[in-house]
């Protein structure tokens, strides 16, 4: 076979907590089927281009198949604007191919750089989950290896359960080896956006949630070191795709075009003292104070959906401990628990630049899928001493409150707060996903530190 195995330290992209993990990485399609068939160690889990935060896509116990080589586009219908792909075609790729065409993704997640099976698998949301919903409503089918049932073809209405128990699932279902997509029209590569300063958290919710139906995007930007009378001081940047009406002539000319700006990287690991609450604080002083208000500001949509992304392996400045990421939504009617974490975050000095605050829509059929109505707040925290007690802190502010975390970010919570965070619909995940594998070949690091699987990774 020629996809050879490679060992090495494989974490996710916090870069937490590494482990040495046996990695394939198939070229072809009948490269995939061979690992499928019993030529990978077992138990393995698929992995994508590892942009989950914590140990989703890593198995230090069986080995790894990494699947962002299996990435053909297979077919597109320009009336409906369904894309069929393999499941390792990344969502960058998608944009570079079809907004020229006029079309764009109808969710995204923070990063373009993640797989379509990756966006399924863990059932991503964008800024426009207030109106749009999840990455999984905008997918018709999946074609779905399985351990016991070989390939099965699964959507809303066909082998609904399993394609159900896989929005969300982690990889743990099966290998998700093609998806059909649905794209959304759009008439240029800009976004209007409406940018506004909110001097306290609750001024930024009041906005959120008196106006957030005005736009299909919405997100805050949140000074996580702020307190007292400047509590979760925000930026809010909230926008329409632009139509080429309302574009200068400069851009109407050519509306699909994106600006040409330099990629840059981080060349290194930066010093675990960079990112300290003075450096943050300076940082989240001058982005506050430069993003003032504004109406329909014209923003390509690299510059609006990722800007990160123009930094490659920006997790680097994280230094070589890495970091965690958290995200935890509170129900609306909890909104004093947002504010005890805010109050909480604040006074413990842990929170980096990078805090992010949106609005939850309707919740997700997903039996894993996190989001919820509420808010819904996401930080990196640097891994420093006693990083793991202060999140069981912050997760005992979730449970008290009726929140929830989410797997992707996740890298730490215990298998109890888990379960008290997902109920019924775990115990249903854990009997599907026994019957689908029953002899536990799809593990992860993950699965075992939370047993999302019955009885078998305690």
């Amino acid at each position: 076979m020629s996809s050879a195995v490679t060992n090495g330290p494989l974490a996710g992209w916090g870069r937490y907590q590494p482990r040495s993990c046996a990695v394939y990485r198939p070229e072809r399609r009948a490269e995939v089927a061979e690992l499928l068939d019993a030529g990978a160690e077992r138990p393995f889990i698929a992995r994508g281009l590892g942009r989950s935060y914590g140990d989703t896509a890593v198995n230090a116990t069986g080995s790894v198949i990494d699947l962002s080589r299996y990435n053909c586009m297979i077919q597109f219908d320009p009336e409906t604007g369904v894309l069929e792909c393999e499941g390792g075609v990344s969502l960058a790729e998608i944009l570079d191919a079809f907004v020229p065409r006029g079309f764009f993704l109808p969710v995204t997640p923070g990063t373009k750089f993640v797989t379509v099976a990756g966006a399924i698998a863990n059932d991503v949301h964008g800024k426009n989950h207030h109106l749009d919903g999840t990455f999984s409503n905008f997918v018709e089918s999946i074609d779905l290896w399985t351990p016991a049932r070989g390939v099965l073809t699964c959507s809303p209405e066909e082998n609904s359960e399993v394609f159900w128990a896989t929005v969300g699932g982690v990889g743990l279902t099966g290998l998700i080896l093609r998806a059909r997509l649905r794209l959304r029209r759009v008439e240029s590569a800009y976004v209007r956006v409406d940018y506004q300063r909110c001097a306290h958290l609750d001024v930024a919710l009041e906005a959120m949630d008196t106006s957030d139906n005005d736009y299909r995007y919405s997100v805050a930007w949140v000074d996580c070191l702020a307190s007292k009378g400047s509590l979760g001081r925000s930026v809010l940047m909230r926008g329409n795709h632009a139509v080429t009406s309302e574009l200068p002539a400069k851009l109407a000319s050519a509306p699909f075009r994106l600006p040409k700006r330099p990629t840059l990287a981080v060349p290194l690991d930066f010093p675990g003292f960079a990112l300290n609450s003075w450096s943050i604080t300076a940082f989240n002083t001058l982005f506050y104070a430069a993003n003032r208000d504004a109406k329909d500001k014209l923003v390509d949509y690299d510059k609006y959906f990722y800007p990160l992304d123009g930094v490659l392996q920006w997790n680097r400045m994280y230094g070589k401990r890495g970091f965690i990421q958290y995200q935890a939504t509170f129900p609306k009617e909890e909104k004093a628990g947002l504010v005890k974490m805010l109050e909480h975050l604040a006074s413990a000095r842990r929170a980096s630049f990078l805090v992010v605050l949106k609005c939850f829509g309707a919740a997700g059929r997903g039996l894993l899928s996190y989001p919820t109505p509420g808010y819904t707040l996401a930080l990196d925290i640097p891994n420093r001493r006693g990083l793991e007690a202060f999140t069981r802190e912050l997760d005992q502010i979730l449970l008290d409150h009726g929140g929830r975390l989410y797997l992707a970010k996740d890298a730490v919570t215990d298998p109890e707060t888990f379960a008290a965070m997902y109920g019924e619909d775990l115990a249903k995940f854990r009997e599907l996903q026994g019957t689908l594998d029953p002899q536990g070949v799809l593990r992860s690091d993950m699965s075992r530190r939370l047993r999302l699987t019955e009885g078998k990774d305690a």
